[in-house]
């Protein structure tokens, strides 16, 4: 959230054989902040994921897994004003792959953890 270039430099010098090659559209960096912020808001919220999240979880994990090119190629489309010119090293299909998969057990099995409550439902204050 708090500096975009240089997370996207880095992914680009993993994932892409010429890093220096990918032209970034526009809309790459505001994007990237806003997913930052996002992330950040869902992680700093008390009362759970909202609704809705977990099926899109699981959507955006099936297609990972089962179509990593696909998504992949997609990707870079959004992101890139020259994604033809950009070669992938070999481990960034396999990896999307395993990702996806990771994203699908996470949103299907994932369940809210709660702080222990008292007899009046609120929330008990631990002092340890």
């Amino acid at each position: 959230m708090i500096a975009p270039d240089r997370v996207i430099e880095f992914g680009e010098r993993l994932a892409f054989e010429t890093p220096d090659q990918g032209r970034l559209r526009p809309w790459t960096v505001p994007i990237a902040r806003l997913e930052g912020l996002v992330f950040v808001w869902l992680l700093s919220r008390d009362d759970g994921v909202p609704a809705g999240i977990e099926t899109g979880i699981v959507i955006g994990g099936c297609l990972m897994a089962l179509l990593p090119r696909t998504v992949v190629d997609w990707g870079l489309g959004a992101a890139y004003e020259n994604p033809d010119d950009l070669e992938l090293k070999g481990w960034v299909i396999p990896a999307t792959r395993l990702l996806g998969a990771v994203y699908l057990i996470a949103g299907l099995f994932s369940r809210p953890v709660d702080a222990p409550r008292n007899a009046a439902g609120n929330r008990r204050e631990t002092t340890e």
